[in-house]
């Protein structure tokens, strides 16, 4: 996204300033737009570093004049990228609800609705700190489904819909309003009884939404490719949403009776994992390949002729150095033959029962986020 604003703007680069936070391996020190260090691989949340980060970009807004036009790239992991705890709140306070919700299932339009509600930049305040600049254009890479612009990056220069007792409403919902951090509830608390100013909740004028790439796009290049490998294509044109391991049953038992001339499925979306007390290692595209495949074996359904992979188009899933998984009856036979899956499964451990049979796709980071791809092919 810098390259191509870089590449863009030409020769207006001496009049450019701008600092954008991205994955260790991405950064680069040169400017104008600087890309700043702020999380290691693997390591999908908030730090220090991305928060110092935020604190530059909160000041190049406040020194913005009304003669200034601002351009905000926002992609997927944005929400992890974009740290400004709100007063009261420390930075290990976000990241313990974070891992908490995430732990618990909740999907990222509730991630994102709490993160929202404890942040000075998310859910529409960036936007305000900007109402006085002549134009704001924010470019969008998406990792939502359905590209909701409030929820991706926790939309910071957008509206929000949501409200504090909406972020009080899942922590009770999801059962948390106990072992979150204390100062979150008093924090939330008093913003549902009003003595802290809510989120915005309409855009101001001087700012501009566009979508420049998302899932279907990510689809749309896998179906162009798999064509000219001669594979009929069939899209689910709904990404794939919901828990992780009923969603991979529901398709094994779809799928695995499947029959005819080759076909390649490709499905978007994204899945949820509720962890629980898990120890294991792993990641839900990780996870919905061992479930899949589990799911089939099960049901004494054949595995031969079939080929699943599912992965992040980000290069990383979950905490691990992979992008996802690949697994066919080969790959499944001698995983087997290092032990049963029933394990793996319990503890959400799939990371090493695919590391040791070959099945984990490691692509390294991509530079991009369109939330994940599934690749089911039928030979």
């Amino acid at each position: 996204m810098v390259a191509g604003i870089e590449s863009a703007l030409g020769d207006c680069l001496d009049r450019v300033s701008g600092i954008v936070n991205v994955p260790d391996l991405m950064a680069r020190q040169s400017s104008p737009i600087r890309l700043h260090a702020s999380r290691p691989s693997g390591v999908n949340e908030p730090t220090e570093a991305a928060a110092a980060g935020v604190a530059e970009m909160l000041a190049v807004a406040d020194q913005a004049t009304p003669n200034d036009a601002v351009i905000v790239l926002l992609s997927g992991g944005g929400s992890a990228l974009l740290p400004a705890p709100a007063d009261g709140i420390t930075l290990a306070d976000k990241i313990e609800v974070t891992r908490l919700l995430s732990a618990a299932g909740a999907d990222i339009r509730e991630l994102n609705c709490v993160r929202k509600h404890l942040s000075r930049i998310k859910g529409g305040r960036l936007a305000e700190r900007l109402r006085h600049v002549r134009s704001v254009d924010t470019l969008i890479v998406s990792d939502v489904v359905g590209d909701p612009l409030d929820v991706i990056a926790s939309g910071p220069t957008v509206a929000d819909p949501t409200t504090f007792r909406d972020a009080g409403h899942i922590l009770e919902v999801r059962d948390l309003l106990c072992r979150v951090p204390p100062a979150v509830v008093r924090y939330l608390d008093d913003g549902i009884a009003g003595l802290i100013e809510e989120t915005p909740k309409q855009t101001p004028a001087n700012v501009r939404h566009r979508i420049i790439a998302n899932n279907d796009d990510a689809i749309r290049g896998a179906e162009v490719e798999a064509r000219q490998l001669g594979y009929e294509v069939t899209i689910t044109r709904d990404g794939i949403t919901g828990k992780c391991r009923d969603v991979a049953t529901r398709l094994a038992a779809e799928f695995g009776r499947a029959a005819g001339r080759p076909r390649c499925i490709l499905m978007g979306g994204e899945t949820t994992v509720s962890l629980g007390q898990a120890t294991g290692l792993g990641g839900r595209n990780q996870e919905f390949v061992l479930v899949f495949f589990a799911a089939l074996e099960s049901a004494g359904l054949p595995m031969n002729g079939l080929t699943l992979l599912s992965g992040g188009t980000d290069g990383e899933d979950g905490p691990t150095d992979a992008a996802g998984a690949v697994c066919d009856a080969s790959i499944h036979a001698l995983a087997m033959s290092y032990g049963d899956p029933t394990n793996a499964l319990t503890n959400h451990d799939s990371y090493h029962w695919f590391d040791r049979a070959g099945g984990l796709v490691r692509t390294g980071l991509t530079g991009t986020n369109v939330m994940d791809v599934r690749i089911l092919l039928l030979t």
